[in-house]
């Protein structure tokens, strides 16, 4: 029985490991010192996901109060690159969590590299990130993802 339960568990580790190995995980925003002050409060609320292969690094910041978030937006906005579209999404997010509707993705190249540039998703909600309260920059692109899912069920339902 004993040999038994430890040759399923060894199994279990082995399936289960890998999908938890993509990413490393911090339970902080672990991001650059050099982005505005205003957002170090955010740091303990935050986490920081390192990977999936290279050392891409993501911050995920929820919010669950609307006053927090509006006052963090603009600078939120300083540290996305100037090319970089700004990405309007729906929760639940792989990066906030099942439970969390709102907040913010910062997407960043590895430490040193700036081939890519810095891009924000934007996770909507329409209570705490309202988009009628908040100002979106007129130079940046805006790229709408929030109903990519209901338009194919829309198109499977209406036989396209």
């Amino acid at each position: 029985m004993k040999r038994t339960t430890a040759l399923l568990a060894a199994i279990v580790f082995c399936v289960a490991g890998p999908v938890y190995a993509l990413y490393g995980v911090n339970d902080r925003g672990e991001w650059p010192k050099s982005w505005p002050k205003e957002l170090e409060p955010l740091r303990k609320q935050s986490c920081t996901f390192t990977g999936p292969q290279v050392a891409d690094r993501h911050y995920a910041i929820p919010f669950t109060k609307r006053d927090q978030f509006e006052s963090a937006w603009p600078h939120i906005l300083n540290v996305n690159s100037k090319e970089a579209p700004l990405v309007l999404v729906r929760g639940p997010n792989f990066f906030l969590g099942k439970d969390r509707k709102a907040g913010v993705v910062i997407h960043c190249p590895p430490l040193g590299e700036s081939e890519d540039p810095v891009r924000i998703e934007l996770v909507v909600d329409g209570e705490i990130v309202d988009l009628n309260r908040i100002p979106l920059p007129a130079d940046t692109p805006i790229i709408d993802e929030r109903f990519k899912d209901r338009d194919k069920t829309s198109a499977k339902r209406s036989g396209d």
